[in-house]
């Protein structure tokens, strides 16, 4: 099934790319695979959530990262002649400002993870980072390579 097929069935819908807020491009097509910059949980331009894991529930945290996670695909898609140009996800990085006592990153990268896993259906390599603080004080930030198709 192909992923415009896929997010179909699951009533899902790409947003907009977000613009960039800083000196960079969302996206870059090299070779046969698709690097995003990081986003945020943006919901039409507003962050949907702010605060660091610890002071805000890991479960919004991990809903936060789906969102940063369908920014992060359409990023991708935008570049890749749209989602059906994409192969697979190949790797997703998920960044987690959390309090030093704070150590279910996984968890909240689960929320990133688990939407793109049932958008292809097939796994990634993924990493789960704490940090201090993120930009914008978002509580997660996710980029991804992507193969094209």
């Amino acid at each position: 099934m192909s992923a415009s097929a896929r997010l179909a069935e699951l009533g899902i819908s790409l947003p907009p790319v977000a613009a960039p807020v800083a000196a960079y491009v969302p996206a870059v097509r090299s070779g046969a695979y698709v690097f995003t910059s990081g986003q945020l949980p943006m919901v039409d331009g507003v962050l949907s959530v702010s605060g660091i894991v610890g002071e805000i529930s890991a479960d919004d945290a991990a809903a936060a990262a789906r969102i940063a996670a369908l920014n992060a695909l359409a990023a991708a898609a935008s570049v890749a002649g749209g989602v059906d140009g994409i192969a697979r996800i190949v790797k997703v990085t998920v960044f987690v400002a959390s309090t030093p006592e704070f150590t279910g990153q996984p968890a909240v990268a689960n929320g990133a993870s688990d939407v793109l896993t049932l958008i292809f259906d097939t796994p990634h390599a993924r990493s789960a980072v704490g940090v201090a603080s993120l930009p914008l004080n978002t509580p997660v930030e996710v980029e991804l390579v992507a193969e094209l198709a």
